[in-house]
This record gives C-alpha cells, sequence and structure tokens, in this order.
C-alpha cells in the first residue's frame, strides 16, 4: 500500500472531516502552533507519514521536523513543530501521533535487539500489521535491522507445510530451483530435519524455535555439510536469550516480536 492510502484509510477510518469536537469549539480560521516531544528515550520514525497527515488536504498547515528518522531521542525531546490552522491540527492529531508512536516503538525495540545482537543481523518478518506492512518494515530498518521478504513473491520458504504436501524436502528444493531463481530458504524444527535441509543445499536454512543446545548442534551439522549455507534462528527469541544465540556464529536472527510486540514510543504534541 502507498503511503498517501495508508493515510488517506487512516483518516477516513476516523472521520477526520466531521469532527463535531473541534468544529463545535474551535472557530473557522483558528490559527495554532505547538511541539511535538518525546516524553520517553527511543529511536524515532515515522516524520514523513506524520507530515503527511496533519497536512492532508490543507495548506494551511506546515510540519518542521527537528530530528531525522533513525535518530536516537531522549525523553523531553522536542522532534517536530507544527503550526496553521487549528482545525485541520486538532482534527488529524490523533492519527498522526498513532503513527508517530507505533512507527518510533517499532524502530526503538529494534534499536535494543540489535544492541543486544552483536554484529548477527537482525531480521523482521510478515507478522505486520495488515496494510503497514511497508511502514512497519520502515520502521525497522530506522533501528537498524534488516527486512526479511516483504511479500510470497521475494523469496521462496519451504515450510513444513509445504513439505508435508510435497512429501520430501530434496524434491521441494528441486523443484523450488526449477520454478524461480529466488533464494531458497528451507524451515526446519528438528535437527533430523537440519541434516535433510542442509543435503539440499538451500541457500539458507531457518532453525524454528529451536533450544539453545539445539541450535548449537545444528550449526555443526549444517557447517559440516556445505560451509555456505546461511544459517537462521527464529522462533521463541527473546531479549533474554539474544546475546547469547548471537554468540553462535548465525548470519541471521529473526523476529515477529519487533512489529507485533513492540511497545508505542510516548510522545506528545502540545498546542498554544
Amino acid at each position: 500500500m502507498k503511503l498517501d492510502e495508508s493515510v488517506e484509510m487512516a483518516l477516513k477510518e476516523d472521520r477526520y472531516d466531521d469532527d463535531i469536537t473541534t468544529k463545535a469549539l474551535i472557530p473557522k480560521g483558528s490559527r495554532t502552533k505547538g511541539i511535538l516531544y518525546a516524553k520517553e528515550s527511543g529511536v524515532v520514525a515515522g516524520l514523513e507519514v506524520t507530515e503527511r497527515v496533519l497536512c492532508y488536504g490543507t495548506s494551511g498547515v506546515r510540519f518542521t521536523p527537528l530530528v531525522k528518522d533513525g535518530d536516537s531521542i531522549h525523553s523531553g525531546q522536542k522532534i517536530a513543530e507544527v503550526e496553521g490552522d487549528a482545525q485541520a491540527i486538532l482534527s488529524r492529531e490523533r492519527v498522526a501521533l498513532n503513527f508517530l508512536q507505533h512507527l518510533s516503538g517499532i524502530a526503538s525495540t529494534t534499536h535494543y535487539y540489535v544492541k543486544r545482537a552483536g554484529g548477527t543481523k537482525i531480521l523482521d518478518t510478515r507478522k505486520t500489521t495488515p496494510g503497514l506492512r511497508e511502514l512497519e518494515k520502515y520502521a525497522v530498518r530506522m533501528g537498524g535491522g534488516y527486512n526479511h521478504r516483504s511479500s510470497l513473491a521475494e523469496m521462496v520458504l519451504i515450510k513444513d507445510n509445504h513439505i508435508a504436501i510435497v512429501g520430501d524436502v530434496k524434491k521441494a528444493v528441486k523443484l523450488a530451483r526449477k520454478y524461480s531463481d529466488k533464494k531458497v530458504e528451507v524451515e526446519a524444527k528438528t535437527i533430523e530435519q537440519v541434516r535433510e535441509a542442509a543435503e539440499a543445499r538451500p541457500d539458507r536454512i531457518m532453525l524454528d524455535n529451536m533450544s539453545i543446545d539445539e541450535i548449537r548442534e545444528a550449526i555443526k551439522v549444517i557447517r559440516s555439510t556445505d560451509a555456505v549455507i546461511e544459517i537462521e534462528a527464529s522462533g521463541g527469541i527473546t531479549i533474554e536469550n539474544l546475546t547469547q544465540i548471537a554468540k553462535f556464529g548465525l548470519d541471521y536472527i529473526s523476529c515477529g516480536a519487533l512489529t507485533h510486540s513492540a511497545k508505542a514510543l510516548d510522545i506528545s504534541l502540545e498546542l498554544e
């Protein structure tokens, strides 16, 4: 979904053009100005979409960012200034903050994971809010993370249900290679599945929901079979076990929590 479509959808959902509170209390032509500021520390993301929301359908609002997406911010820091038509600003305020708080929360969570992972690349997943995937994956990048596939068309990912129907990992990889020149990844949940996957020679093997000991053993199995296969750990990754898992020399660690469980960053708009 394009950015403008996301903005329009969110504003229409809120019926921004029928804000009875603002229309009842604020005379047409009234002007105001204010500051967007952080109420807690984190990483900011979503300034462009915030501007699009506040300026949507009007030329009477000016938005001036004071930081850039990806910047670290601290509690009390000014993020942006806004000024102009008071009715327009008030009727768009909540949607603007929803985007900015949500995306900054994702960027902040990602940044925390990246710091704990050392040199191992942190990936997001497709566990995103419907309609907001592009924005949420952008926020992950602003936090220092990387994007896994953004759609089903970007990469072949052979999972247990695919194998259940095809019947064999090697056959599944062979079919995938024949159909597409995209990278091929195979999901493995047990050490035996890891052995089968390694013998099929995909580009990457995902170690799904494995224990610390299983991950360590799986890496040995893969490296003894093929030294160039990429290895990704996914499922059950928490901030508590991340550092230990990252020490095993994985290529990637993917974590759905970056998008589906990130706490919104507390950001406020104060108007004069």
